[in-house]
């Protein structure tokens, strides 16, 4: 199970990917990283509310973000052929189109909802497990939170 999260420049129709992490719950691979919106012509929408909860500065992916088709390859090499799960499938689908159109190249895996490992029932325990977490709004935090909350569903339930 490879699960995924990204966060973003805000949540308006012209934001973009700023932060990228995925991890294998059962292998522990994992990458993390910052994107620099430098590196794509237009990509300038910052919310500053989004700064808040993420708490990544513009010029922290300056300064340390990679270039958007680095993190399009990167992705494509690490995740190819496999089935990446998303706890907010329609954001991070729009941010992941994004940040593939922007380098005109396409992703080597298929992104898929939390409706691909649990049930409907089980996706409400998801949600009342999700609400009791901290989120803490950086990537791979979050990923390691999505992991822990679907295995719980999966295997601690009755």
């Amino acid at each position: 199970m490879i699960c995924i999260d990204l966060e973003a420049s805000g949540l308006a129709s012209d934001s973009y990917p700023i932060e990228i992490a995925w991890a294998c719950a059962e292998t522990g691979r994992n990458d993390s990283f910052l994107i620099n919106p430098e590196s794509v012509p237009g990509w300038i929408y910052w919310d500053e509310f989004a700064e808040e909860l993420h708490g990544i500065e513009p010029e922290l992916l300056q300064q340390d973000g990679i270039d958007a088709d680095e993190a399009c390859r990167r992705l494509n090499k690490a995740l190819k052929g496999e089935e990446v799960i998303s706890d907010a499938f329609d954001y991070d689908g729009f941010w992941l189109r994004r940040l593939y159109q922007a380098v005109g190249m396409q992703p080597s895996f298929r992104l898929v909802g939390l409706d691909a490992v649990l049930s409907g029932e089980q996706r409400i325990q998801y949600q009342f497990i999700a609400r009791t977490q901290f989120r803490r709004h950086r990537a791979m935090r979050d990923v390691e939170d999505l992991i822990s909350a679907i295995r719980t569903v999966l295997y601690e339930s009755p």
